[in-house]
């Protein structure tokens, strides 16, 4: 026989026949290949569980469990049915062939054994099996980068949240991927006394969402952090935020397409004053103490990103005790139910229902609703929810 020109392999030899087992073996060993064998199926799914092979020749008639069983068993188990089933049986029967490929088998051979056919049908097996683990390889690659991604993005996000006496804040960060185009920051203004807000989603999925992700999160903060002249207005700093958010995003990567909706607010703790910027985003709810929501702090300009030198207004808001504010990107209207996307009405329906005891209890809510509505399949969007309630008196 001439030698395989597959690489050496694993292989195991299935067949109640001592005379078979011995000739595959013998024939299989020629051609480089390590072979163990079993003489029943029991034997050879105790051996599949126990170590690990590249090839399996396995006899169609069998006592107790047959060839066919253990066929089954195997490509119904996630850590077997990548292993190439090379069917070997006495029965030359169309039906016995369909059946063997109907459950998976990757190939068949008769005895008496022809060694020329034997030898190609292994090395075809083999070639699939090594191309298939190469792809599983460079997946688990790709998977590894994007854990490293992940971790990483996850750093962009506030390590913990701002703690303001007489407030409470609550957050749910859901990536629908490894990574994501969602982000949300939260941290004081020094020397002015308020509390920056932001709520953002940034257009596409995947990497390049997620990339410009962490440039749009650190532009915003950048900027909203600077040192600002003590006494400088709320609404001068969201609009120079805004501003070079949008000029530099418009002017240097204005090819690429990218933009995100955001919603970006300035409390006043003391007051419950609010001045904001909705930049295209879906607008955050303001819940009234005893229920109900008052008020959708709708679009104040358009997305950033798009155009450089575009006009941004600043709106106001008011929360009073008791009372809530939502924000939260379109991962949330837009979840999947049997009746369609979960919308913003069914959002206002859920938040308004009761009272707000805490922020985190209304995220819960929330969450359930939608998880509820969703049955929990896996979401096709990111979800990102920030919920800021300023307590009773």
């Amino acid at each position: 026989m001439n030698a395989s020109v597959a690489m050496p392999a694993r292989a195991l030899v299935v067949d109640d026949n001592a005379m078979n087992r011995d000739v595959l073996s013998r024939r299989l060993q020629r051609s480089g290949h390590a072979v163990e064998s079993v003489e029943d199926g029991h034997r050879a799914l105790e051996r599949l569980k126990a170590q690990s092979f590249d090839l399996i020749l396995l006899d169609v008639m069998m006592p107790g469990i047959d060839g066919y069983e253990v066929l089954a068993r195997l490509k119904d188990d996630p850590g077997l049915r990548h292993i190439p089933v090379i069917m070997i049986s006495a029965l030359g029967e169309t039906d016995s062939v369909v059946k063997c490929l109907a459950l998976g088998a990757d190939d068949y051979l008769t005895k008496p054994f022809n060694p020329l056919i034997l030898q190609a049908r292994v090395d075809a097996c083999l070639l699939k099996k090594r191309v298939h683990d190469g792809e599983m390889r460079q997946l688990q690659s790709m998977e590894r980068e994007l854990e490293i991604g992940r971790a990483i993005q996850a750093g962009f996000l506030p390590d913990a949240l701002p703690q303001l006496p007489g407030w409470d804040i609550a957050v749910r960060f859901r990536p629908a991927r490894q990574v994501a185009g969602d982000f949300y920051d939260l941290f004081p203004i020094h020397g002015n006394g308020g509390v920056f807000m932001v709520v953002a989603d940034v257009c596409d999925k995947g990497v390049g969402a997620a990339l410009y992700m962490a440039l749009f999160r650190s532009l915003i903060r950048a900027t909203a952090s600077q040192a600002y002249p003590q006494g400088t207005a709320h609404a001068d700093i969201l609009l120079a935020a805004a501003a070079l958010t949008n000029d530099y995003i418009a002017r240097v990567h204005g090819r690429a397409s990218m933009f995100a909706t955001a919603f970006m607010g300035l409390l006043d703790p003391a007051t419950g004053s609010l001045s904001y910027i909705n930049a295209g985003h879906d607008a955050p709810l303001v819940a009234g103490a005893g229920g109900g929501v008052r008020q959708r702090l709708g679009a104040t300009g358009p997305a950033l990103g798009l155009l450089a030198d575009q006009r941004f207004d600043v709106g106001r808001a008011f929360l009073a005790a008791g009372e809530v504010l939502l924000g939260y990107t379109d991962g949330v209207t837009e979840a999947a139910g049997s009746e369609g996307a979960f919308g913003e009405p069914r959002l206002a329906q859920t938040v308004g229902a009761q009272p707000a005891r805490s922020s985190e209890l209304l995220l819960q809510r929330v969450e359930a609703a939608l998880d509820g509505y969703s049955r929990q399949a896996a979401a096709a969007d990111d979800i990102t929810m920030v919920a800021l309630r300023r307590a009773m008196d």
